[in-house]
């Protein structure tokens, strides 16, 4: 697959996962979720693996920059959610609907662990080819 319908599957799943991110799931339909869920860290997991073959740096580039800005925004909405525990209900819901939206996978699945370690699994993937780039020049 070439890596433009990676990089597209991935944005696709991403939107999928964003707009099921609002629906609140029990059962079935959690495992369902939490599947696709998992399989929205497939194309990314992809596009690491081919671009340390490749030697191709903004592949890696792109993906470090992403799981990192992910992980970042992530963390900083769940403390703002926490923090602003007590402020208005407004406030709340638009706080968690930042959240879902950051977050697509972690709130689509309801796992919020296993998300968030597939995020900084994709982030150390990507440092890694990209020091065994450094290490090959």
């Amino acid at each position: 697959m070439k890596k433009k319908y990676l990089f597209a599957l991935w944005g696709g799943m991403y939107i999928v996962c964003a707009g099921l991110g609002f629906i609140p799931a029990q059962g079935a339909l959690r495992a369902v979720l939490t599947g696709l869920a998992v399989a929205f860290f497939l194309p990314p997991a992809v596009l690491i693996f081919r671009a340390g073959k490749e030697s191709d740096r903004y592949t890696l580039m792109l993906v470090r920059n992403l799981s990192a800005l992910s992980l970042s925004l992530t963390s900083l909405l769940l403390v703002a959610n926490v923090v602003c525990a007590l402020g208005s209900e407004g406030l709340g819901v638009f706080l968690h609907a930042l959240l879902t939206v950051v977050s697509a996978p972690m709130l689509c699945s309801g796992a919020w662990a296993v998300s968030l370690f597939l995020w900084a699994s994709l982030l150390m993937a990507s440092l890694s080819a990209l020091k065994g780039l450094t290490q090959k020049r």
